[in-house]
């Protein structure tokens, strides 16, 4: 089978590998999709802990062709989700309930061989059921929507709060629907990218902001601005350094600020912490998708969250190489990995 390798940092290749034979507990998954994440890119530049040689690809859904002798409520052609963050649910994080910082945390396309392949094997436990008919393009939207999913949920988000999000890519775009599914009013989305702002508004946003177009805090924030004094929630989904900065200016006194755009590992942002404590902001990091993949792959099933507008094209593995290997072309959202595809179709 052809699968896309990370090799070392900085060597990807589509090599020809053996397909795997699942163990007692396993299902073998025809891949069907597979999203390319920021966190590929990061993989390739060593800017995100990983264990290649590994085959990249977290975001998959697909068809079950086999299975181990152990697993039970599962059947062949069965469409699923997998939910790629293993926890090893013995040490003390697991224990408490934070599988997501299990200490011996290890992620399908990340530690162990993932869905930029023609098949991927998955643990029963990290499987969740899809309709049969549903687009496998969607399915594979199940694990970036369970990650936005955690970073909604430990906001906080009451009826009638306002929220600005950071960020216009597709992490951000599903952000602002589940924070208008969350009950915010007011929902502000901040990115550069004219279509991008257009496409926030068209997804429910209340109003989007472009950040060089002027001072953000004074668009946002300021006297005149849409909010002003501040939102409630800020929801932090680009994985800058400038935008983690601007989001403490822009959360009001009491205000909560949520981390959820990955940055490179090692990256530093100044603070100033007196602000953090005078106007007593609630800042949290969000890690993953705790005990969300179900809920996530639901709202999916029943298209309560618009996909079909953040897919910007299809791809095939050999072309995946290219895009994982460069910038996120203009005004791009979420480029879906097919395997099978002719390349250029």
């Amino acid at each position: 089978m052809k699968a896309m390798r990370l090799e070392a940092v900085g060597q990807l290749f589509v090599r020809e590998i053996d397909r795997p034979n699942p163990g007692p507990d396993d299902l073998l998954v025809r891949v069907e999709a597979c999203g390319i994440c920021g966190t590929d890119r990061h993989l390739f530049h060593g800017e995100f802990p990983s264990t290649p040689p590994v085959t990249l690809g977290h975001e998959f859904s697909g068809i079950v062709e086999a299975m181990g002798t152990a697993v039970t409520g599962y059947a062949i052609g069965d469409r699923i989700t997998g939910d790629p963050n293993i926890a090893c649910g013995r040490c003390p994080q697991c224990t408490a309930g934070r599988v997501n910082l299990c200490r011996n945390l290890k992620a399908i396309g990340i530690h162990r061989d993932g869905g930029f392949a023609d098949y991927v094997l998955v643990p029963q436990r990290q499987a969740f059921l899809l309709p049969p008919g549903l687009d496998p393009l969607h399915g594979a939207f199940c694990e970036p929507l369970a990650c936005c999913l955690h970073g909604i949920d430990i906001a906080g988000i009451k009826a009638g709060a306002s929220v600005v999000v950071l960020g216009g890519g597709v992490i951000g775009l599903l952000t602002v629907q589940l924070a208008k599914l969350a009950g915010a009013t007011t929902v502000i989305l901040s990115t550069r990218q004219a279509s991008r702002r257009a496409l926030a508004e068209d997804l429910g946003a209340t109003a989007s902001v472009d950040p060089t177009a002027g001072d953000i805090i004074d668009q946002i924030a300021g006297s005149q601005g849409l909010v002003p004094g501040g939102v409630d929630v800020v929801i932090e989904c680009a994985g800058v350094a400038q935008t983690v900065q601007q989001s403490f200016r822009l959360a009001k006194a009491g205000g909560t600020v949520v981390i959820l755009g990955v940055m490179p590992q090692g990256a530093k942002v100044e603070i100033e912490p007196f602000d953090i404590l005078f106007r007593e902001l609630r800042v949290l990091g969000s890690f993953i998708n705790p005990f969300v993949h179900r809920r996530a792959a639901d709202l999916v099933a029943t298209g309560s969250i618009e996909i079909d507008r953040l897919i910007s094209r299809k791809v095939s593995l050999e072309e995946a190489a290219l895009v994982v290997t460069h910038p996120p072309a203009p005004g791009e959202v979420k480029v879906m990995v097919v395997p099978g595809l002719g390349a250029g179709s």
